[in-house]
C-alpha cells in the first residue's frame, strides 16, 4: 500500500510538471490518496505504555470537517526593492518577502511563506535600486465570524493587496488591521457575515507528546492537513523575536505559514510560522507560536491598530553547568544578566550584571528564553516581581516594566601588568580616558590572555568588568577570587560594546 501511494505521488508529480492535468485531477488523486491513507490507519485504541489503560486516537477527519472551513488561503502582491545587480533582479526569483533570517543561520530556520517574485523593469546601473513586483501565498484562520482573520506578520508584509479565499471558493479583498514584526503576528479584517470560526484554546494547557494537527496550504494545496505531536514548548530561536515557540513534528512547508495548529479537541493552540530546514523544505522540526500570545497580540490590534510590548532592560545568558558553579547555584537554571540598560526598569530596581533571575511573579525561569517570554506577555506599567540570585543569596527585587518602544542610552565603558597566574591573564587598570570610553568606573584591561581563559575565548583587549558576578576593582581581588574558586570562574567580559559572561574551566 506504501508504494502505491509512492507510485501515484511521483506519476500526479510528473503530470502536474507536464500540465496534463488540472485541478479536477488533483481532486480525484486527493480522494484516492485519502481513501489509501485511511486503508492503511492505526487501529482506534492503543496502549501508550505496556499494562497502561488504553488510549484513544484523535480523530482528524471531525476535526478537518467542523474547522477545515475556518482555515483560508491568502495571497498577497506587493513589490520589493532590489539592486540591479543582485541575484533576484537577474533572475526574477525569489520569496515574496525580505527573509530576517537571511545569513548565517538562515539555511536552518525558515519562515516559509510560499512565494514567487517576478522581473522589474527598472533601469539603472551595477548597484542601482529597481521596484519588482512580486507575489506569495499562506494561511490564516478565522477568529471571529464578523471577519477578524489571524495569520503570520511576513505573509502580509510589503503587500499592496491582500485576498482570502474560503473553503467554499469565495474570495474577498483584505484589510491588514496592524502587523506585529516582534511576534509575527497579523491581523486581517474581510467584510463578510456568518463566517465559520476556529476555537482557541490554551498553550498553557498543551503537553509534550500531545497530537496536534495543522491545516494550511503548502505549495498552494489549500486545505491540506498533516499531523503529528508536540516536541518541545519554549523554544528559543536565534532570531531576536521573545516567543517562546511550541516545537513540533508536523510536517509543515512553504505556503503553511500563518495557519492554524489544533489540538486533539479541535482547539487551535498555535500558529505555524517557521521551520527548522538545510534544504529549504520540512525536514521533521517546525515551530508554531503559542496561541496565547497570538489572541493577546490580536486584542491590542483591533483595540488600538498597534501592539505595546513590555520592557525590562537587561541581556542575560543562558546558565549552564559552569556558570552554576561560579554562581554556587544549586542546579543550572535560570537568566544570566550580562549587562543592565542605563535607566531602564532592571536599573531602577537594582539588578545588576552576575545576576541569575530565577522567577517573574513566582514562575520560575529555567532557561534564559523563559525570561523575554515572560516580560513579553506583560504590558507596559505593570510591576513584577523578580526572585534573583546574587552572590550565594535569594533576594526579591520589584521592577515596574516600561515600553519596549521607549529609546534610552545603553549601558557600554600606566602600571605595571599583573602575572598571568591560574586564570592566563596578564591584567592591568583602565586609564581614566578608556574608563570614560568604556562608560564604567571599574575593570582591568586584558593585556594577554593564554591557558584556560584564552581557551574560553578571552582575548587581548577585552576588558575584565566582573569575576562571579562582583566587580572587580583591581588585580588583587582577581586573584583571591580565582585563588578560592574550585572548578571554574565566571567572568563579565566587554569586547567592544557588548557584554558578555564567559566560564573558565580553572582545571
Amino acid at each position: 500500500m506504501t508504494s502505491a501511494v509512492s507510485s501515484n505521488t511521483r506519476l500526479v508529480a510528473a503530470l502536474l510538471a507536464a500540465g496534463a492535468i488540472g485541478g479536477a485531477g488533483v481532486g480525484a488523486f486527493n480522494a484516492m490518496h485519502t481513501t489509501a491513507a485511511a486503508a492503511i490507519s492505526p487501529p482506534a485504541f492503543v496502549a501508550a505504555v505496556p499494562g497502561a489503560t488504553p488510549v484513544a486516537l484523535p480523530d482528524f477527519s471531525q476535526i478537518t470537517e467542523r474547522y477545515g472551513p475556518s482555515v483560508v488561503n491568502i495571497s498577497v502582491t506587493g513589490t520589493t526593492k532590489v539592486s540591479n545587480d543582485s541575484p533576484l533582479a537577474q533572475d526574477g526569483g525569489g520569496d515574496a518577502q525580505d527573509d530576517p533570517l537571511n545569513g548565517p543561520l538562515g539555511e536552518l530556520f525558515r519562515r516559509f511563506q510560499q512565494g514567487q517574485g517576478h522581473p522589474g523593469t527598472g533601469r539603472g546601473g551595477p548597484g542601482a535600486q529597481q521596484e519588482m513586483p512580486t507575489r506569495g501565498q499562506g494561511s490564516g484562520f478565522i477568529v471571529s465570524a464578523d471577519g477578524i482573520i489571524l495569520t503570520n506578520a511576513h505573509v502580509v508584509r510589503g503587500a499592496k493587496e491582500v485576498t482570502v479565499k474560503l473553503t467554499d471558493r469565495r474570495e474577498f479583498r483584505a484589510k491588514v488591521l496592524g502587523a506585529d514584526a516582534k511576534t509575527d503576528i497579523a491581523v486581517l479584517k474581510i467584510e463578510a457575515s456568518n463566517l465559520p470560526v476556529a476555537k482557541l484554546g490554551k498553550t498553557s494547557e498543551l503537553k509534550v507528546g500531545e497530537w496536534v494537527l495543522a491545516i494550511g496550504s503548502p505549495f498552494g494545496f489549500e486545505n491540506t492537513v498533516t499531523a503529528g505531536v508536540v516536541s518541545a514548548k519554549g523554544r528559543s530561536l536565534p532570531d531576536d523575536s521573545a516567543v517562546p515557540f511550541i516545537q513540533t513534528d508536523v510536517a509543515i512547508n512553504p505556503g503553511n505559514s500563518g495557519g492554524p495548529l489544533f489540538n486533539a479537541r479541535g482547539e487551535v493552540v498555535g500558529i505555524n510560522s517557521q521551520i527548522y530546514t538545510r534544504s529549504g523544505g520540512y525536514q521533521g522540526v517546525s515551530f508554531a507560536i503559542p496561541i496565547d500570545i497570538a489572541n493577546k497580540i490580536k486584542n491590542q490590534i483591533v483595540a488600538t491598530g498597534k501592539v505595546e510590548h513590555a520592557k525590562l532592560g537587561v541581556a542575560v545568558q543562558e546558565v549552564n553547568q559552569a556558570f552554576a558553579d561560579s554562581f554556587k547555584l544549586d542546579k543550572p537554571e535560570g537568566a544570566l544578566v550580562s549587562s543592565v540598560e542605563k535607566g531602564s526598569p532592571a536599573d531602577k530596581a537594582g539588578l545588576m550584571s552576575g545576576d541569575v533571575i530565577r522567577q517573574v511573579n513566582g514562575q520560575p525561569i529555567v532557561s534564559s528564553g523563559d525570561l523575554p517570554a515572560v516580560i513579553g506577555l506583560a504590558t507596559p506599567g505593570d510591576t513584577v516581581t523578580l526572585g534573583v540570585w546574587r552572590q550565594g543569596a535569594s533576594r526579591e527585587l520589584s521592577a515596574k516594566l516600561a515600553n519596549a518602544d521607549d529609546k534610552s542610552a545603553q549601558v557600554a565603558s600606566k602600571k605595571e601588568p599583573a602575572g598571568q597566574g591560574k586564570l592566563g591573564l596578564a591584567l592591568r587598570p583602565l586609564q581614566p580616558d578608556e574608563q570614560q570610553e568604556a562608560g564604567t568606573d571599574s575593570g582591568l584591561v586584558v593585556q594577554q590572555a593564554s591557558g584556560p581563559a584564552a581557551q574560553a575565548g578571552v582575548q587581548a583587549g577585552d576588558v575584565l568588568l566582573s569575576i562571579n558576578g562582583i566587580p572587580v576593582k583591581n588585580i588583587e581581588q582577581v586573584r583571591a577570587t580565582v585563588a578560592k574558586s574550585q572548578k571554574s570562574v565566571a567572568l563579565l567580559i566587554l569586547r567592544g560594546d557588548t557584554r558578555i559572561f564567559v566560564p573558565v574551566d580553572l582545571g
